[in-house]
């Protein structure tokens, strides 16, 4: 039976998962690309087992409201925040301490995955995805490996609980430190610089996007004020730096830039309202 989640307002939860692996083969990631390696051979399992056959386009599809990948992989578009036409997906992996690693065949490795709503319904299909993932190979040269263990990395089946309006969190100082490419738009632009302002704006609406779809509503903020309270805060300095990548689907030929910046910064300022969300 699917958890019901209470209606909260200020309340966001996440349910972390940790899926262990032992390489049969020679498994490798290139450097910058794990995550992207993992997310797009998962898409392409993930639809052989769960798609209709024959289908051309899971997000329009006349059963892609009952068809599992549609569901999960490439939700329809919907009317949203602005920077959100298309649903957000309720996953994302966390891969990046394998970039550039080479799994010798007996080894141990392991991925994260993180779901923005209650795993009942949506892990079996993580499970059956990776189990026939590492059966048939993953990464450059389909290095074999076998599915042994699928952890909860929380304490108790309602995951992480963050309450945004909590006002017991304060500081004037908080760094912040990018560890794979981040793109971030701000009235429509890549922002250069990383002003607090337009972080946070794109962090609050991703945040009431996800709940809106998955967690029983959108945010119940002042968007406006919290938004301009945002603009108060100052960077103190920053080094990051622009990182060139890209990626090319399989299915459709296109290549996708994965691009972005990456580094630390750090913001000075009124920062309580803004630290749950961080």
């Amino acid at each position: 039976m699917e958890e019901v989640l209470p209606v909260t307002d200020s309340v966001f939860s996440v349910w972390p998962f940790r899926f262990h692996f032992i390489a049969a083969g020679e498994v490798r990631f290139p450097p910058g690309t794990a995550a992207n390696t993992v997310r797009g051979a998962f898409g392409t399992i993930f639809r052989r087992l769960f798609c209709v056959p024959n289908c051309s386009q899971p997000s329009t599809c006349a059963h892609c409201d009952e068809c599992p990948y549609a569901r999960i992989f490439t939700p329809k578009t919907m009317s949203g925040p602005s920077g959100f036409g298309d649903l957000p997906r309720p996953f994302v992996f966390r891969a990046a301490h394998l970039d550039g690693q080479v799994i010798k065949p007996g080894a141990a490795f392991f991925f994260d995955l993180i779901l923005f709503q209650p795993p009942e319904s949506l892990l079996p299909f993580f499970t059956d995805t990776f189990r026939e993932l590492a059966r048939t190979g993953l990464g450059p040269g389909r290095g074999l490996a076998q599915l042994i263990a699928a952890d909860s990395l929380a304490s108790s089946s309602g995951g992480l609980t963050w309450n945004l309006a909590d006002g017991n969190l304060d500081s004037d100082r908080v760094l912040l430190r990018f560890l794979t490419p981040t793109e971030i738009k701000s009235a429509g632009e890549i922002t250069s610089t990383l002003d607090f302002h337009s972080l946070f704006c794109r962090l609050r609406d991703r945040i009431s996007s996800l709940r809106a779809c998955y967690q029983g509503g959108a945010l119940d903020v002042d968007f406006r004020a919290i938004g301009q309270a945002a603009k108060n805060v100052d960077i103190s300095w920053s080094h990051l730096h622009t990182v060139s990548a890209e990626r090319r689907s399989s299915r459709t030929g296109q290549t996708h830039s994965l691009g972005g910046f990456a580094g630390e910064i750090e913001y000075t300022g009124h920062l309580a309202p803004f630290l749950p969300y961080l």
